[in-house]
C-alpha cells in the first residue's frame, strides 16, 4: 500500500502488481486502515484510490478464499475496504489505471467518480466464479448505466474497455495513461479548493439523496449473498479459467 500527499489530495495506491492488486488479508487491511485514515484527517480534502500498473484492483484474492473458505469473508466484516470506500465523509475519485474486476468493480463503484486510463477495462466475474457479490455492485452498477446494462454485465461477465465505459456513463473521462495520475490529482484538487465542510455537505446530500434507492438494493444483495454457500473446492480452477477468457477478451477489445 503506497500513501502519497498532494497538498490537500491523498493518493493511495495498491500494491500487489504481481498478483493484479487482488486484495488478500494484508492489503484489505492496510486500504482499510488508509481509508479511515485519509477521512479522519482535517489536512486531507479529498482521496484518489488508484493500482500499481498493470491493474487497479483484480478484486478478492480468491486464492486466499479457496485455502479459508467462508471464514475468509468473516473477519473483515467490520473492515471491509471495500465497503469503506462507499463510506467516506470526503470525496474520493478512483483513478483506474487498468483491469477492474469483480470486487475490484465493485470498490470503484464506492468512489463519487472514476477517471480512467485508456487502457482500463472492467468485467463483473462474480457469476463466473461462481460467487454472488456481495461489496454493493447490484446496487450502484444499475445507477451508473441503466438496469438492463448491468444485468447483462453481471450475468455474460463481458469485458468493458475504456471508451465504452465512458459511453455508458460507469467513468466521467477517459485520458492517455501517462496523464492519469496527474489528472486526476488536477480535478481533486479543484474539488479540494471548496471549503471542506461545504464539499462534505455536498456530499451527504448527494448520499442522502441516493439512500431511499440504494439501502434497499444494499440490503438485498447481502441477504441473499450471506445466504450462498460458497463451493470453495475448484475456485481457484474457475478463476483461473475466468482470468484467460478476461485475458482474451481485453485482446479482443484493444483490436
Amino acid at each position: 500500500m503506497l500513501i502519497a500527499d498532494h497538498g490537500p489530495v491523498r493518493v493511495l495506491t495498491l500494491n500487489r502488481p504481481q498478483a493484479r492488486n487482488a486484495l488478500n488479508s494484508e492489503l484489505v487491511e492496510a486500504l482499510y486502515a488508509a481509508l479511515v485514515a485519509a477521512d479522519d484527517d482535517p489536512s486531507v480534502r479529498t482521496v484518489v484510490v488508484t493500482g500499481a500498473d498493470p491493474a487497479f484492483c483484480a478484486g478478492v484474492d480468491l486464492k486466499e478464499v479457496a485455502s479459508g473458505g467462508l471464514e475468509y469473508f468473516d473477519q473483515y466484516q467490520d473492515r471491509d475496504c471495500i465497503k469503506q470506500v462507499a463510506r467516506m465523509r470526503k470525496p474520493v475519485i478512483g483513478a483506474i489505471n487498468g483491469a477492474t474486476f469483480t470486487g475490484g468493480l465493485e470498490m470503484a463503484l464506492g468512489c463519487d467518480f472514476m477517471i480512467a486510463s485508456e487502457r482500463a477495462v472492467f468485467a463483473d466475474t462474480h457469476a463466473r466464479v461462481g460467487i454472488l457479490p456481495g461489496g454493493g455492485m447490484t446496487a450502484r452498477l444499475p445507477r451508473l448505466v441503466g438496469a438492463a446494462t448491468a444485468r447483462r454485465l453481471s450475468m455474460t461477465g463481458e469485458v468493458v474497455d475504456a471508451a465504452h465505459a465512458e459511453r455508458i456513463g460507469l467513468v466521467s473521462e477517459v485520458v492517455e495513461h501517462d496523464r492519469l495520475l496527474g489528472r486526476a490529482v488536477e480535478v481533486a484538487q479543484q474539488i479540494a479548493d471548496v471549503p471542506g465542510p461545504t464539499m462534505q455537505a455536498v456530499k451527504q446530500i448527494y448520499t442522502t439523496g441516493a439512500a431511499a434507492i440504494i439501502d434497499p438494493a444494499l440490503a438485498a444483495e447481502q441477504a441473499i449473498a450471506g445466504a450462498q454457500v460458497i463451493e470453495t473446492q475448484g475456485l481457484s480452477a474457475r478463476y483461473r479459467a475466468v482470468s484467460e477468457r478476461n485475458r482474451r477478451q481485453i485482446g479482443d477489445t484493444r483490436g
